[in-house]
């Protein structure tokens, strides 16, 4: 039994070791919205917005729903996508169809961690996403962090896309 608490310990000890965070979620809202974080709404995740979601992705989205705050044309999102093995959890904030903000909340992967750095996320600021759902720009990678750019890209992608899935900002109490 002691073995097995120790194992347990050790295990649990290695699985958290490997988590970053940079920002909390609830700073990053307070940041996006000035300290005034309006009421969480969800937007669900079925039909044609599954299938476009499932598209930029590249695989099945993990929920059902997606939590957002809203305030006018701006919406912010707290989204996560795997980069090589790990959930690498995103802040993105999107004033009427551009990115506005995109940051590096929570970091759980060996490698790639670059991405959470100004000189990468500052690519992403203006961009909007054109009609077949892509970034309307480039995004220059960075050398051993391929796949932590490839989840940020699509979590932008994605972002955005969910952005435009609301309804009109004069329909939405500020």
């Amino acid at each position: 039994m002691k073995r097995l608490i120790v194992s347990l310990v050790l295990y649990v000890s290695v699985a958290c070791a490997g988590a970053e965070t940079y920002q909390a979620p609830e700073d990053f809202l307070r940041e996006a919205f000035s300290g005034t974080v309006p009421k969480p709404k969800l937007l669900w995740l079925t039909g044609t917005i599954r299938d476009r979601t499932k598209a930029i992705l590249g695989h099945d989205p993990a929920q059902l729903r997606v939590r957002y705050w809203r305030q006018g044309q701006r919406s912010a999102w707290i989204l996560d996508e795997i980069g090589k093995e790990e959930p690498i959890t995103t802040g993105i904030v999107v004033d009427a169809g551009k990115i506005e903000l995109i940051r590096v909340l929570i970091f759980r992967e060996s490698r790639g961690w670059e991405v959470r750095h100004d000189f990468f996320t500052n690519q992403f600021r203006q961009r909007s996403l054109t009609a077949d759902d892509k970034l309307d720009g480039p995004i220059d990678g960075i050398s051993g962090a391929t796949l932590s750019v490839r989840a940020l890209t699509n979590l932008a992608r994605v972002a955005l896309y969910f952005h435009q899935q609301l309804p009109a900002a004069n329909h939405v109490a500020p």
